[in-house]
């Protein structure tokens, strides 16, 4: 809201919303492009730049056919923004007043005033042609779809009977799904706590709880005091998995790399009194690893620390329990962060399944042996799930892979091999391998 108590005009919040969207095709990630955006404007423009992520490809694919000539950045993005939010009946936004706060945007801005009659003359075609110029981007898969066209073509390869699944789920958005801590009581209560509050919710997993609506967290019954975290479903299984027959261990010394921004270091000391460390290359990112336990009322060693130099930091223990949640593409959690979609390359996927590579060989002399390891990505690409642990275990005779979820495609259930107890219903996508190292 404005100081007089009225919204900011739509014209404003386009035009800070194709700023951000042109940030964004030029490399800057959504959460940075979004951060510049002026607080007053930022809740309304996230709403209006998410929403046109998810339908760029569609956008793309019309202003081509409006423009050919691809137009300055600044006024292509407000192009591609305008044609996101209204190439579909029912839309967020009537029309004909989108079409004219973009026109009025356009005219207020300095780097596009020179563009605003092309950009009026674009809307005012696709005023009067719509149907016609849609359907003739109907057979454009990346219009279809909106993802680029080799993340559709690969997962029309590696996942045949869920590639069409998983992008509808990623053009959805996402639920807040809450971790109940079970250290300050149980899921039916704050289930019951959250009612009387007025927040609807139901079960989701084992500790969690999808509310119908997202809400402010300061909103949440007990939150600053630490009763409950937010956490999608697919992440609250790193922990119990890690951690299955280990909870009473005396003096459990468990290794958190890649920790930020501490949700699953949380969830690891929630259930089990053990020695935790938790590493993050980044020290801004580990201060929000010591933030997250300090509201929950949980210790852990937090080091600012590269995981694949443990010379730097190990102590020379050896840990019980490692849960490696390695660097990746995001490629499972797209409906959070539908930017990432739009930066990634495919040449990514190799470079991060490397990475991943080297931090696995890297970490496992440093288990027990009887130790076990989670190894856990937020992607849906098998490079980065189980191409990776078949690798692993061919070079690694004395490490077995037990009962673990594998492959979770965004918003379907667990595979039949998977853990069954409790499943989430509504979750993003990942992979798990609980691999277990033999004792000599």
């Amino acid at each position: 809201m404005s100081e007089t108590g009225q919204a900011p005009p739509l014209w404003r919040q386009l035009q800070a919303g194709a700023s951000a969207l042109a940030a964004i095709r030029a490399g800057t990630s959504g959460t940075a492009a979004i951060e510049a955006v002026p607080a007053l404007l930022r809740p309304g423009v996230q709403a209006l730049v998410y929403a046109a992520l998810r339908e760029l490809g569609r956008a793309e694919a019309l202003r081509r056919l409006l423009a050919p000539r691809k137009p300055p950045p600044a006024a292509d993005a407000l192009l591609c923004l305008a044609l996101a939010l209204g190439w579909r009946e029912g839309g967020p936004y009537e029309i004909h007043t989108l079409v004219n706060q973009a026109v009025e945007a356009a005219k207020r801005t300095e780097v596009m005033h020179a563009q605003a009659s092309f950009v009026n003359a674009c809307l005012r075609r696709f005023l009067r042609e719509r149907a016609a110029l849609v359907a003739q981007t109907d057979a454009d898969p990346v219009a279809r779809w909106n993802h680029p066209a080799w993340w559709i073509t690969r997962l029309q390869r590696e996942a045949p009977q869920h590639w069409q699944a998983i992008l509808q789920a990623n053009n959805t958005q996402a639920p807040m799904t809450l971790r109940v801590n079970l250290r300050q009581g149980s899921v039916a209560a704050y289930l019951d706590a959250l009612l009387a509050a007025g927040i609807s919710a139901r079960r989701n997993g084992a500790q969690g709880l999808t509310l119908a609506a997202p809400v402010p967290v300061q909103q949440l019954p007990g939150f600053a005091q630490g009763r409950v975290s937010v956490q999608d479903a697919a992440a609250q299984l790193a922990a119990p998995l890690l951690l299955q027959g280990l909870e009473h261990r005396p003096g459990l010394r468990v290794l958190d790399a890649c920790a930020a921004p501490g949700g699953k270091t949380a969830h690891l000391l929630e259930l089990a009194q053990a020695q935790v460390t938790a590493l993050d290359i980044d020290p801004q990112r580990c201060q929000r690893i010591t933030d997250t336990l300090q509201r929950l009322g949980l210790q852990a060693q937090v080091l600012a620390a590269d995981a694949g130099t443990p010379e730097r930091w190990w102590d020379g223990q050896a840990f019980d329990a490692i849960l490696l949640d390695a660097p990746c593409t995001a490629s499972g959690i797209v409906r959070r962060h539908p930017d990432v979609r739009w930066l990634r390359r495919e040449s990514d996927v190799a470079q991060l399944a490397a990475q991943q590579a080297r931090l696995l060989g890297t970490l496992w002399p440093l288990l027990k042996p009887g130790g076990r390891l989670v190894y856990c990505t937020c992607s849906v690409f098998r490079a980065e799930g189980e191409d990776q642990v078949r690798a692993f275990l061919a070079h690694n005779r004395e490490a077995r892979l037990l009962p673990s979820p594998g492959h979770l495609w965004p918003s379907i259930s667990l595979e039949s091999n998977a853990v069954t107890d409790n499943q989430s219903s509504d979750h993003d996508g990942f992979y798990y391998a609980l691999l277990e190292k033999g004792a000599g």
